[in-house]
């Protein structure tokens, strides 16, 4: 038995050998196919990237593109390809480097076993650990029938199997029908898919349909082409993760604690709700900001506000941000709905727990989250997946979610309250000509908390509460009447 047999190898893009349980296995053929455009080509010159570096011996052969077009494609995402052989398979009229002449075949002229006995000759001359073959369209074409292109395609198996190579078949699913023939003879096949939204960027995702021998992780993981290449974001398995120690909970430093039991305790959700505009962020905000004094990291992803516009708002309360997001205790960042995929924000948050020990996190809010998201129950089974993997890790989780309306009966765009541990209601109520704010927590799960509804305000001293609010009927509805007196209400003078 030939050593190392089909162990994992790393494939060079980040987040997919996460997904492969290592990579790909060594001295197999794997099938990567997709449409024009999905990121085959960027995926393979990622794994001869990581085998060169590795100083294995890599070899791209090239149906359909020139060297010089993949030079130009790796010079855009700062790559070098030294140490990767590049064999074209292309007439020479259409080559742009007239130093690649002598390896150039007119495949448009030959027979289909010329074309495919000009790769083999190539490969049992250099002998290389890793091969890319772009694409596997070309040998369906000058096949002229699926019988004959399976036996090639089982021929070239063949031979790289017996050559000890590891190689990536690329397939652009220009046929007519999806062919699953090559399904059946690959060791593995990644789908790769782009996706374009009514508005935004495109989306795109990948799904491992098969790895022999392996217990992969399923499903859809979305995926990004940026400069530097593919990253893949794992789709979130909280059972995947170890629990945490949670310790003492978390204090805003007013009088809202008391409200919750004496603070949100570590390794639960909170959720307020509430009408744009009452309150919701700045009680996040009075958290956060007693954890950053003690010396606690924080998470706030922010879909509804700048960044700017949070630091203004937060310093006019008396709480400066600034200073902790310069030295990195803070991190702040202002998330696009149109231009972010649910994978990557599920990446951003995990990344802020395992490497930077993020304590506390605010998603700031759900409303801005379910944009981002093609339909509902998709975010509530992410948002299931992402609350169990930070309580597990002791981290606090506040959501924000905006009601529709500001004042009357309201109703939220999802349910949520359901996973969190806590929620807190805030309303708008009027009173004597003035618009007020009230508070409630109407769920804990862990420990007690009030039962009153009380008012507060927010000045430029912090957040005021005053005392419950029994003298009113039906303020959570939002159509209160007053029984009591004018002076049982907080003074216009604490502001």
């Amino acid at each position: 038995m030939i050593r190392d047999d089909a162990t994992p190898i790393a494939s060079g893009v980040a987040g997919l050998d996460y997904v492969l349980r290592g990579g790909y296995a060594k001295f197999r053929s794997h099938l990567v196919e997709g449409r024009p455009g999905s990121g085959k080509t960027t995926l393979g010159l990622q794994f001869l990237i990581e085998g060169a570096r590795n100083r294995e011996r890599c070899l791209y052969i090239t149906l359909s593109e020139s060297k010089r077009e993949l030079t130009s494609v790796a010079s855009r995402h700062g790559w070098d390809l030294e140490g990767i052989e590049i064999l074209e398979l292309v007439p020479p009229e259409l080559s742009l480097d007239p130093s690649q002449l002598q390896t150039l075949v007119h495949s448009s002229d030959l027979e289909l076993g010329e074309t495919v006995q000009a790769a083999l000759a190539e490969i049992e001359r250099m002998k290389p650990d890793r091969v890319v073959f772009d694409s596997l369209s070309e040998i369906r074409l000058l096949s002229q029938g699926s019988l004959r292109y399976r036996r090639q395609v089982l021929a070239l198996k063949s031979f790289f199997l017996l050559n000890n190579a590891t190689v990536l078949l690329l397939d652009d699913l220009t046929a007519e029908h999806d062919d699953l023939n090559l399904h059946s003879i690959s060791h593995g096949v990644i789908r790769m898919e782009q996706l374009s939204p009514i508005y935004g960027g495109e989306r795109r995702r990948l799904r491992v349909i098969k790895m022999r021998g392996v217990e992969i992780r399923g499903g859809f993981h979305d995926f990004v082409i940026r400069q530097g290449g593919v990253s893949v974001f794992p789709r979130l398995v909280a059972g995947e993760h170890e629990e945490a120690e949670h310790g003492a909970p978390a204090l805003s430093e007013s009088s809202i604690d008391t409200l919750v039991g004496g603070g949100l305790d570590r390794g639960t959700s909170t959720l307020l709700m509430g009408p744009s505009g009452v309150g919701k962020s700045t009680i996040a905000c009075t958290y956060c900001h007693a954890a950053l004094l003690r010396g606690e990291r924080v998470q706030v992803l922010l879909f509804d506000e700048t960044e700017r516009i949070f630091l203004t708002r937060a310093a006019g309360l008396g709480m400066d941000f600034k200073r902790f997001v310069k030295d990195g205790t803070l991190l702040l960042e202002q998330i696009d709905p149109a231009a972010i995929s649910p994978g990557e924000l599920s990446a951003r948050v995990q990344s802020g727990v395992d490497r930077s020990n993020v304590r506390i996190v605010v998603i700031d809010s759900l409303t801005g989250y379910l944009n981002a998201m093609s339909e509902e129950q998709h975010l509530v089974l992410q948002m299931h997946e992402i609350l169990t993997y930070l309580n597990q890790k002791g981290v606090v989780t506040i959501l924000l979610l905006a009601n529709h309306g500001l004042i009357g009966q309201m109703a939220t765009p999802v349910d949520m309250t359901y996973l969190c541990d806590a929620v807190m209601l805030l309303r708008f109520f009027e009173s004597g000509g003035r618009l007020r704010r009230a508070i409630s927590v109407v769920k804990k799960r862990v420990g007690s908390h009030e039962d009153t509804i009380r008012e507060f305000r927010i000045s430029s001293q912090g957040l005021s509460v005053g005392e419950p609010l029994d003298q009113f009927r039906g303020i959570l509805t939002g159509v209160p009447f007053f029984e009591g007196k004018q002076s049982d209400l907080l003074s216009d003078k604490a502001s």
